[in-house]
């Protein structure tokens, strides 16, 4: 099959560089920092498709997996000053909120007989919040609903709220984790280059603070995903050179379960006047990451975000995780003007979107352990 494709390459003009290259991918060696930057330079969508696919094979076969869960968000008070963000609101501003424990617990009993598996959870950096009402908020969760799998707060989150109860990370992540933590998202990574991430993130988690929050939580038993917001201001060397760094310490620790690219998404922030990456950009991004991203098992495409039409587009090109039902829970991108304005989806509506590009719908639950394959009508 390959030496026939390799044939196609080599008679569409494709250089000898992206031919050898195609040549490691399928033969199972990795790629350099210096290849993945051709491969976004150079790398037409066929051809990026058909080695994202190998190595999406190669890893989960035809299996795609989403699961049924809501998020909560506490708040959306916060002491960062994200320059991209759509979402953060001041303390008494118009269209802030923050929710209490009581309030929270609450709605998550609310949901308790859709059937979730997990709830997830993000909000912006209260100042008055610190790590003990997050064990807090959680405790009170499992209570009610002990089945459910909790995937909560990032490495910014974790970050602040560790240091306004005067503890270690170390320290913190374990209370959290006798709390009922069992993962965490990947959020706040944003893009890893420094100077970049002075210009639209000047007080946010660092980028080695951000890689040693995540190594500490998979010392500590604690999955946690990863992600990448690109579409902003960064090249593709600064996209490799962020792969590269996840690559890295996924290699040391094995604690990644996915990578999850993030758009970024222009309304009502500071860079609204900078133009959405292309539907084909995105694509190319997704292909990009599977191939180089080579030790994280799973690459999501977050549906709310892109718009179901485009994440069953990015299933040819490497994804193998579509999230979940959400059930319009989630307004991070929504206020940033994403596609889906009130997300949701039922799990019919997943399993036809995967089967409808050939593979084979999973449910899955957080941490990537088989519920059940998907029937579809």
């Amino acid at each position: 099959m390959f030496s026939t494709l390799f044939s196609l390459f080599e008679q569409s003009g494709i250089s000898t560089e992206m031919i050898r290259m195609a040549e490691k991918v399928t033969s199972g060696e990795r790629i350099s920092i210096e290849e993945g930057i051709l491969l976004y330079r150079e790398g037409s969508l066929p051809y990026l498709a058909v080695l994202a696919e190998h190595v999406r094979h190669k890893i989960n076969g035809k299996q795609v997996f989403f699961n049924r869960n809501i998020h909560l968000e506490p708040t959306n008070i916060c002491i960062n000053h994200c320059a991209f963000c759509s979402y953060r609101r001041k303390k008494g501003e118009e269209g802030c909120w923050e929710f209490g424990i009581d309030e929270l617990v609450k709605m998550a009993a609310d949901r308790q007989l859709s059937g979730i598996t997990e709830i997830h959870i993000v909000g912006g950096v209260h100042p008055d919040r610190d790590v003990h009402f997050y064990a807090d908020l959680l405790t009170g969760i499992k209570k009610i609903l002990p089945h459910v799998q909790i995937k909560a707060f990032t490495a910014v989150e974790i970050d602040a709220m560790c240091r306004f109860a005067s503890v270690t990370i170390k320290e913190g992540l374990g209370l959290l984790k006798n709390a009922g933590l069992v993962s965490m998202p990947g959020g706040g990574a944003e893009i890893f280059d420094e100077e970049l991430r002075a210009k639209i993130c000047p007080d946010k988690t660092g980028s080695a603070a951000w890689l040693d929050i995540h190594r500490t939580a998979h010392q500590l038993g604690i999955a946690t995903n990863s992600t990448m917001l690109y579409g902003l201001l960064e090249d593709y060397t600064h996209r490799i050179d962020h792969l590269n760094r996840l690559r890295t310490l996924q290699d040391e620790t094995g604690g990644f379960n996915a990578f999850i690219p993030l758009k970024f998404k222009h309304y009502n922030n500071r860079f609204s006047h900078i133009e959405e990456s292309t539907t084909v950009e995105d694509l190319k991004n997704y292909a990009v990451s599977r191939i180089f991203l080579d030790n994280i098992p799973h690459l999501k495409a977050y549906w709310p975000m892109i718009g179901k039409q485009v994440a069953q587009l990015s299933l040819a090109f490497g994804v193998d995780d579509l999230d979940g039902t959400i059930d319009d829970t989630t307004r991070i991108y929504s206020m940033a003007g994403s596609e889906e304005q009130s997300p949701t989806a039922s799990t019919e509506q997943l399993a036809e979107m995967i089967h409808g590009a050939g593979l084979v719908p999973v449910e899955r639950d957080t941490l990537y352990n088989v519920i059940r394959r998907a029937e579809v009508n």
